[in-house]
């Protein structure tokens, strides 16, 4: 009766009477060796020009796919902007190190059963990731479904979705991020895209935000944190113009008499001063265009004198409309 194989690790099975004279050395070839490959053992595979690598399955003899660590290396983006580590259609688990070298973010190692759904393996040098093939689908092995909790630096090149996200080190998202959920940072945060904050987020550390930001509950600073603004300084032209995009708090020193010009990109609900410094010379008038709102309807007059410091404080009450009341001669 001839050998046949086990489904999934594809272990010798010899059949009755077969190998009377060398069945102990296939045993140990065809099983225990093989079955210790798929419990302790560990390959690298280097990928390279190639968009589908296909690991080798060989039925009761040394293969890429039964090791239970992979080390992928190589590099990506050059001659294929992303490429699909092809598995046998077998259940199987895999502890995955991507350390390929990328070109882009969007550079990306797929691990999949040809033709199925696939996961798309983070890179790292050092922390291995989980992955589950069911004989179909090969999925990420999430042990902790609501929290995430990382010890290191986490980098996400794309959109991270989490009902609860805890990070001992630095967090950097290139794309968007969501939290739904609470979200606490002991260290520096910085985002370059949106953020969406749907709960309560606390940060020990610095918080550096480089595009909107949209807080939908309340923001509470703790004592002894106050919010730092730098101050823009504008142009000094006949005609002063604050981009309200850039920023809430500005300062222009006169050089002549000038006109404060309707601000751009104006947002109902927004607040900000401008302080209108006189220069050397002093004596310098300020009109207003007609979206600013003072008390009474009449135009408030600048201090005169030489170096003379006035602080106009604003809020706005409409795309519009700019209510504004002046604090003058500030020494």
């Amino acid at each position: 009766m001839a050998s046949t194989y086990t489904t999934n690790l594809r272990l010798t099975k010899q059949g009755d009477g077969e190998n009377p004279n060398s069945w102990g050395q296939i045993l140990n070839d065809g099983v225990i060796s093989l079955a210790d490959q798929a419990i302790a053992g560990y390959e690298e595979v280097s990928i390279g020009s190639a968009a589908t690598v296909n690991l080798t399955a060989n039925d009761g003899a040394d293969d890429q796919s039964r090791n239970a660590f992979l080390k992928i290396t190589g590099s990506i983006g050059t001659a294929a902007t992303s490429i699909f580590l092809v598995i046998p259609n077998k259940s199987k688990s895999y502890s995955v190190l991507n350390a390929v070298s990328a070109n882009a973010d969007s550079n990306v190692v797929m691990m999949r059963v040809a033709g199925n759904t696939g996961v798309t393996l983070g890179r790292s040098t050092t922390t291995f990731q989980h992955v589950v093939c069911d004989g179909a689908s090969v999925r990420s092995a999430n042990l902790l479904p609501n929290n995430v909790c990382v010890a290191d630096n986490l980098f996400v090149g794309g959109v991270i979705t989490a009902t609860s996200i805890s990070v001992n080190g630095g967090l950097n998202i290139s794309g968007t991020g969501q939290i739904s959920g609470a979200a606490t940072f002991a260290s520096t945060v910085t985002v370059a895209g949106a953020a969406n904050l749907k709960s309560t987020v606390t940060v020990e550390g610095a918080q550096v935000n480089k595009s909107t930001t949209l807080f939908e509950g309340a923001v509470t600073l703790a004592s002894g944190a106050p919010v730092h603004q730098a101050i823009t300084t504008l142009t000094d032209a006949a005609s002063i113009v604050m981009n309200m995009a850039t920023n809430n708090q500005f300062v222009v020193t006169l050089g002549g008499n000038r006109t404060l010009a309707a601000p751009t990109n104006l947002t109902v609900g927004q607040t900000g001063h401008i302080y209108c410094i006189q220069d050397g010379t002093g004596s310098r008038t300020l009109g207003y265009n007609s979206v600013f709102q003072f008390a009474g309807g009449s135009d408030p007059v600048l201090t005169t004198g030489a170096n003379a410091v006035d602080l106009l404080v604003f809020s706005v009450r409409a795309t519009d409309k700019v209510d504004g009341v002046i604090v003058n001669d500030l020494k």
